[in-house]
């Protein structure tokens, strides 16, 4: 059952990709009763936020099989966009105050890149902290992805995250440490990418009542649940929705950034995702890029080559985690009686928009 981008807005990569596919019954869509509606909140910067698209619209395409998903996609209105990020908002997501409005048995909210020392700083905070308290109140389950994750388990428990002296970036082995609907069928070793700068660790989310469902011994802990309101908050510290490419882009886009002196070290190299001969050609184009720094080198850089020899080896455990996930929120909404939608304001949030549906200060 391919996924469905409601409202007709479908993103031009995805519309591409699908174009070969045999045209399904409208009929098989028709009613949102029959299908699990998902609300993709999107916050990723302009250079990502197509991409990150891509990555949760394969993957839920994948975790679907026979059940009808239908997706709509918003953005925290607060984050900075160039005109084209923009654009392609207004072309292809729904209004923010929209989401308010509309019965949603899941959400999935992304992260972004912080640029506050203090997530509380943000400027998007408290419509983040209003839409976590909306999907408590307004969903089966709802997924905190990186830095949502983070913000998540501050807005609801407290828990401060920690700042790691280098980046956790690669893909980890984890275990699962008990047994639960959403790791059903996964099996004992899951690798998993990450890319962050700052952490949670397990007993401060295990005193406020948090399972943690897989952790890594380097990466500590990455999948974590618990119920808030009527929603099943399921925290992911990692990425299992990367593509292939994902961590060789945001390598490259590291380096670049080192070239430009916008940041002080050159960046490490992502853990457990090169072959031997793609980490020689890297270690070489290091050396190099150290000896002189100036972004033109970047003309050098081996990416088709090491293109060629990536595997993908976490999309069959993101695919069944993401299975079970929708199947979590299928047999939810079989036995639980529809609610109304309660509103931020309803649910106790004060909250002002204008016209543009932009939080108030």
């Amino acid at each position: 059952m391919p996924l469905l981008i409601d409202g007709g807005r479908v993103p031009t990569r995805w519309a591409e990709r699908i174009s070969s596919r045999p045209a399904e019954s409208a009929g098989r869509f028709a009613s949102r009763a029959q299908s699990i509606n998902v609300a993709l909140i999107n916050n990723m910067p302009d250079a990502a936020l197509e991409d990150t698209e891509m990555q949760f619209f394969e993957l839920l395409d994948a975790a679907a099989g026979d059940v009808p998903v239908n997706v709509q996609l918003y953005s925290l209105p607060e984050l900075p966009r160039t005109e084209r990020g923009q654009q392609h908002l207004d072309k292809f997501y729904f209004n923010y105050d929209d989401l308010w409005k509309t019965r949603f048995d899941g959400v999935i909210i992304t992260g972004t890149e912080p640029r506050q020392p203090a997530l509380s700083a943000e400027p998007y905070w408290q419509t983040l902290t209003d839409t976590l308290d909306w999907a408590a109140n307004n969903t089966i389950s709802t997924v905190a992805s990186c830095l949502a994750a983070h913000a998540s388990v501050l807005h609801s428990d407290g828990i401060p995250r920690h700042r790691l002296e280098d980046k956790k970036f690669g893909v980890f082995d984890h275990k699962k440490p008990t047994e639960h609907q959403l790791t059903r069928n996964l099996a004992e070793s899951v690798r998993i990418p990450h890319s962050r700068w700052n952490e949670l660790r397990e007993d401060p989310l295990a005193s406020c009542g948090y399972t943690v469902l897989t952790k890594s011994a380097e990466a500590g802990v990455d999948l974590f649940v618990k119920k808030i309101g009527k929603s099943l908050f399921v925290h992911f510290q990692g990425h299992p929705e990367y593509g292939l490419r994902s961590l060789l882009k945001e390598y490259r886009r590291d380096i670049r950034r080192f070239l430009n002196q916008e940041r002080d070290t050159y960046p490490s190299m992502p853990h457990g995702y090169f072959d031997t001969h793609s980490r020689k050609l890297l270690a070489d184009f290091q050396q190099n890029a150290l000896s002189q720094p100036r972004e033109e080198i970047l003309e050098s850089f081996p990416e088709a080559a090491i293109s060629d020899a990536l595997q993908n080896t976490w999309q069959a455990s993101a695919a069944r985690l993401y299975k079970n996930w929708l199947q979590y929120i299928a047999e939810g909404k079989a036995d639980a009686p529809a609610f109304a939608t309660v509103s931020p304001v309803e649910s106790g949030v004060s909250v002002t928009r204008d016209a543009n549906a932009r939080v108030k200060h």
